[in-house]
Parts: structure tokens; C-alpha cells; sequence
């Protein structure tokens, strides 16, 4: 069993900067694929950043070059740190975990970004 705990949300300003926080208990993180997914109001969850045990890295197009994704296998812990920030970036961020059979199996409950002025 794995669970996972979001922290970091909040309100920013357009241009600001927000570090997510995803915590997870477990036997099984040290060999899962982390990443975040995130959901804007009206809109289907997209996947944002994935990063796998070794530390490979894959983002979506909207966030190359402003999100960096990274994670603490030894405290069991993925961060996403996100820079300049859109007003298009708000949306519920969800910690998630790829199990083996490729697909998501844990999710965390998600914590809201808001990017406004």
C-alpha cells in the first residue's frame, strides 16, 4: 500500500513561484515512476512531469524550461518546483505513482495552485 500527501499549494502572482511537495509512505516508492498530474476547472487531467527511480525526466510541452520535477528516494519524497507562473497553470496538482503494469495505481488527494493577480 502506498499512500500520498500533497502539500505547497496556494495563491501566486503571474511570474511567481510555488514548490509542491508529495510525501509517500510505502515499501514500493524506491521502484515506482513519480509524477504529477494536474486538473483546471472544466478540463480533463493532464499529466504534467513524470521522473523514475533513476531520476529520468519528462514534462509536458506547457511547462518545459518553467517546472522542474525531482524527487528524495531516501526520504520518499517528489518535489515539482514551478517558476514562472501563468495565470493558465491554476488547477488541482495530484502526486501520482505508475505501477508496473504501466498505469497509475496511487494517487494523492491533490492541492490547489492558483495563479492570479
Amino acid at each position: 500500500q502506498v499512500q500520498l500527501v500533497e502539500s505547497g499549494g496556494g495563491l501566486v502572482q503571474p511570474g511567481g513561484s510555488l514548490r509542491l511537495s508529495c510525501a509517500a509512505s510505502g515499501s514500493i516508492f524506491d521502484i515506482g515512476v513519480m509524477g504529477w498530474y494536474r486538473q483546471a476547472p472544466g478540463k480533463q487531467r493532464e499529466l504534467v512531469a513524470q521522473i523514475t527511480s533513476a531520476g529520468r525526466t519528462t514534462y509536458a510541452d506547457s511547462v518545459k524550461g518553467r517546472f522542474t520535477i525531482s524527487r528524495d528516494n531516501a526520504k520518499k519524497m517528489v518535489y515539482l518546483q514551478m517558476n514562472s507562473l501563468k495565470n493558465e497553470d491554476t488547477a488541482v496538482y495530484y502526486c501520482a505513482r505508475w505501477g508496473p503494469a504501466g498505469g497509475v495505481d496511487y494517487w494523492g488527494q491533490g492541492t490547489q495552485v492558483t495563479v492570479s493577480s
